[in-house]
């Protein structure tokens, strides 16, 4: 059995997928009590045991849990850190088009990471998936904890156990490092983090965020130090990959605008290995960005929408990569959805048969472009 190479690949993935229709009825009637832990455990493993092998059939070299466990696809890791508890959040929802639920996490002591229930949520992909592909772990990023702890909401609660600014951003890397250390020492090699947070700089961005722009440039050091020092000392055979987005909640959207406002920060400095990143509309901007990424680095295009069942057409895909070929030489180029398709237990608006539609798409495109490898 020849072993995978490593992420990314050509044909990839984002990592949530649609809920089965089984799953989502088992996790209401859990959240009814009419369910124990145990029968909704045996749902999950059933239903990611299936979504496995469907990734494996659509020739993917990757394979996740598309996420089954959770409701959300950062808030479900914030709570599984020690120090961290649920809440509810009353705030308008920064999302266009969609009302989100009320799900919020806040401190209730100090932050740690260890015995995070991922750790054995990533065991039993690997378990099941064997040694000739990649299983993917997909996490928020740092940022992404640290931007929600010092929101207007959460800042006064912070301070209650963070007064000092640096103490809690040593213990959110320490937490994260914790938890990545576990996972690979349970044998993952490829750690995903999920990005929303740069949004704040977009120039579309949400009114959810501070819209006075007078200390980007610091806050934009800030998430990057952040970053980087959670992905220092990691082992050389650790590939740790960023996505990076502007919202996806049943197939609405948060915020607009092009990467040109963080270019340099994301691209230049921040010592990731990859990054996927959405270039599905208009609200995604041009590529002239990439101009900033590093030549030992690699990007993944988010062309394909996972926000609605519409296949792109073949055409139109191949000739916006060539385009971002001007910027980043094509042999680290790659291709995946923009997005995930269920970045929350809801899932955007359109079925499982126009989900994977979408992914044969792209592994026909990957095979035009750039052959079978």
């Amino acid at each position: 059995m020849s072993k995978p190479s490593t992420a990314p690949f050509r044909f990839d993935v984002v990592g949530s997928f649609l809920r089965p229709q089984e799953l989502k009825t088992a996790r209401e009637k859990f959240a009814k009590g009419e369910f124990t832990a145990e029968e909704l455990k045996a749902v999950e493993d059933q239903a990611i045991t299936d979504l496995v092998k469907k990734q494996r059939e659509a020739g993917l070299k990757v394979a996740t849990d598309g996420e089954f466990r959770r409701s959300w696809w950062h808030l479900d890791f914030f709570w599984g850190l020690q120090g961290v508890g649920k809440t509810t959040n009353n705030s308008t929802s920064v999302f266009k088009s969609a009302a989100t639920r009320s799900d919020s996490a806040e401190l209730t002591g100090k932050i740690s990471g260890e015995n995070h229930p991922f750790l054995e949520h990533f065991k039993f992909v690997k378990r099941i998936a064997g040694e000739d592909i990649v299983v993917r772990q997909t996490i928020p990023s740092p940022t992404q904890f640290f931007h929600l702890l010092i929101s207007p909401k959460n800042i006064n609660n912070t301070k209650q156990f963070y007064p000092d600014r640096e103490e809690l951003i040593q213990d959110i890397v320490k937490a994260f490092k914790n938890v990545i250390g576990d996972l690979y020492d349970a044998g993952c090699r490829n750690v995903q983090f999920d990005d929303c947070s740069w949004g704040q700089f977009f120039e579309g961005r949400s009114n959810a965020f501070d819209q006075d722009r007078s200390t980007d440039e610091q806050r934009k050091e800030e998430k990057l130090r952040i970053n980087n020092l959670v992905l220092a000392d990691r082992p050389d055979d650790l590939i740790i990959t960023t996505h990076v987005c502007r919202g996806n909640f049943r197939s609405s959207w948060a915020t607009s605008g092009g990467y040109e406002p963080v270019a340099e920060a994301l691209f230049a400095k921040q010592n990731v290995d990859a990054y996927y990143l959405e270039y599905d509309s208009d609200r995604a901007g041009g590529f002239e960005p990439l101009r900033y990424v590093g030549n030992d680095k690699k990007v993944v295009l988010g062309l394909i929408t996972s926000k609605t069942p519409e296949l792109e057409d073949k055409a139109e895909i191949i000739q916006r990569i060539r385009e971002a070929a001007q910027y980043v030489e094509l042999d680290r180029l790659y291709l995946s959805p923009q997005c995930g398709f269920a970045s929350t237990e809801e899932g955007n608006i359109l079925t499982e048969e126009e989900q994977w539609a979408k992914l044969r798409l792209i592994k026909e495109i990957t095979e035009e472009v750039w052959g079978n490898n």
